[in-house]
């Protein structure tokens, strides 16, 4: 029986393991690319009530930090009394999950002696959920597929053949869509087979006062890291591509002694497009984006999340209300962190990075054969990044993704999947912002469909119309593009058609740079030029350097 803050602190330890081992399940077992290939996905330990106390590292905040609120969900829509051994509880509404149908979270209840003890949860984002895809087109969220409300997808271990007809017939890719349901279900029951080990190590029954201790800790440190913020109102505000409008994003962040609130009040109203964001999407990146900044070293968990307060006045695009279209949610709300660290930077100027391109480049495609040709009409999905910010001591990443954190899936991947040829993805010169410290750099990447085929793309870009801007006297990182290999311009967002014998070429957005370029260190802009980051001109215009 654990009497010690060791005991604690070596049994919390042991959660991480166990929740780490839970999401390596998901990525071994996934049947979607976008999970396997990039780690778009979130795995954690919950207690009892509801509370997160552990997430796996490996995941994204968006699912994770809005997981941590759905379970409370689960737990009131599905009713305790109705809460048995072997069963798993699934949904993928947008406002009770993680923000749109193509994220499915998964819930299974661990029991031990026959009493509750706790939940395990995870999300895995697929790549098509019926509808329209993976798009921004849709004009209401009952056009963008498939809605699973909170339900059992097993009752006592026996498995909804119900729920599974449903899904097969509306979704286009459904070996693979039902696969990744029962990878999600196995990914919990690997959590639940090590947890039971670790109780029978250590001689305990449950989880309550290891979850006591973890909650009450994180909070008391996230709390005090609060308290080292100087005090007052800060402001900042960002102007984003939208879909057919520019897209308005404020801030007003108030700190006072313990207490944080950051308030959305005066961003612009919903789209009638997939571009509105789940108000818990939002909560999930503005808390991210400020707890990086402030306490970064605090386990992310119920504790350490609840000192945040984050509101978002309903019907902005931020805070969006049912049935608005919400499909590609992430796209803004990949940006939300660079409106919040914006204000934050007015209290913490040494710590807070410049921005950066943020919001993932995801492209769909849909191929198909040509008229008269034999093959397989196939669904594809692609992550890409663009450039980090700089830092204020260090120069951005390049084609990295943060805030989300996901990995782009490998060409060869991506290639054996469906028809189509990757030709290039290659930084792109020149893209990161100029700076004592400089801005990460974008990437080019062409595509073309295989001979005999054609697709249509579900753009889904930003950073087009507005840059990444530089702080403290940083140059902004370049713009994105979007062309055809003839030079025809696309457009940032929306279905469009690559021909046959056409190439898509997307140019990703550079980060912003960071402090007055003319201070940049003269051997680091020599480096620069010899890896091909900047051109001569460059360094001559906007550094300075003379040969």
């Amino acid at each position: 029986m654990p009497s010690s803050v060791i005991d604690f602190q070596i049994m919390w330890n042991r959660l991480i393991a166990v929740v780490e081992e839970q999401a390596t399940t998901l990525v071994r077992t996934a049947f979607s690319t976008s999970v396997r290939e990039a780690g778009d996905l979130s795995a954690g330990l919950f207690d009892s009530r509801g509370r997160m106390i552990a997430q796996a590292v490996t995941g994204t905040p968006g699912h994770v930090n809005a997981m941590a609120e759905s379970v409370g969900h689960f737990i009131r829509e599905i009713g305790r009394e109705n809460i048995f051994e072997d069963d798993v509880y699934i949904t993928n509404d947008p406002w009770m999950g993680t923000g749109h149908l193509h994220d499915i979270t998964v819930v299974s209840p661990t029991f031990r002696g026959g009493v509750l003890i706790g939940l395990f949860a995870c999300t895995a984002h697929v790549v098509d959920i019926g509808g329209r895809g993976f798009g921004p087109d849709g004009n209401d969220v009952y056009e963008e597929g498939l809605q699973i409300p909170i339900m059992k997808f097993a009752d006592r271990g026996n498995v909804s053949q119900t729920l599974l007809k449903i899904v097969r017939a509306n979704v286009r890719e459904p070996d693979q869509v039902v696969g990744d349901l029962y990878s999600l279900a196995a990914c919990n029951a690997a959590g639940d087979k090590r947890l039971q080990e670790m109780l029978d190590e250590f001689g305990i029954a449950d989880i309550e006062r290891l979850s006591d201790y973890i909650i009450e800790v994180s909070g008391a440190a996230t709390r005090e890291a609060i308290a080292r913020v100087p005090a007052g109102t800060y402001f900042n505000t960002m102007e984003v591509d939208g879909y057919d409008a520019p897209v308005h994003m404020a801030v007003r962040l108030t700190i006072d002694g313990e207490s944080l609130k950051a308030d959305f009040a005066g961003t612009s109203g919903m789209s009638k497009f997939g571009v509105n964001v789940p108000e818990v999407y939002t909560r999930a990146y503005a808390c991210y984006g400020l707890k990086c900044a402030i306490a970064p070293d605090v386990p992310n968990n119920y504790g350490s999340l609840v000192p945040f307060d984050i509101v978002a006045p309903e019907g902005c695009i931020l805070a969006a209300r049912r049935p608005a279209p919400v499909s590609i949610r992430h796209v803004l709300g990949h940006l939300v962190p660079d409106v919040v660290l914006g204000a934050l930077s007015q209290a913490m100027p040494t710590i807070v990075p410049a921005e950066g391109a943020s919001a993932l480049w995801n492209i769909q495609i849909s191929a198909k054969p040509l008229e008269g040709r034999e093959g397989r009409a196939t669904q594809l999905l692609m992550f890409n990044s663009g450039g980090t910010g700089a830092r204020p001591s260090i120069d951005g990443l390049s084609a990295t993704a943060f805030p989300s954190g996901v990995k782009t899936m490998s060409v060869e991947a991506t290639e054996q999947i469906g028809p189509i040829v990757v030709w290039r993805k290659d930084l792109c010169e020149g893209s990161g912002g100029a700076g004592e410290f400089r801005g990460g750099l974008g990437q080019t990447i062409e595509i073309e469909p295989c001979e005999g085929y054609e697709f249509h793309f579900n753009a889904m870009f930003d950073r087009i119309e507005n840059p990444a801007r530089g702080r403290s006297g940083g140059a902004p990182g370049a713009a994105g593009s979007v062309r055809l290999s003839d030079g025809t311009q696309l457009k940032g967002k929306g279905r469009q058609k690559v021909s046959a014998g056409q190439r898509l070429v997307l140019s990703l957005p550079g980060g912003g740079g960071f402090g007055d370029p003319r201070r940049r260190a003269r051997e680091q802009i020599q480096a620069d030029l010899v890896a091909g980051y900047i051109s001569r001109e460059q360094a001559a215009l906007e550094y300075g350097l003379k040969d």
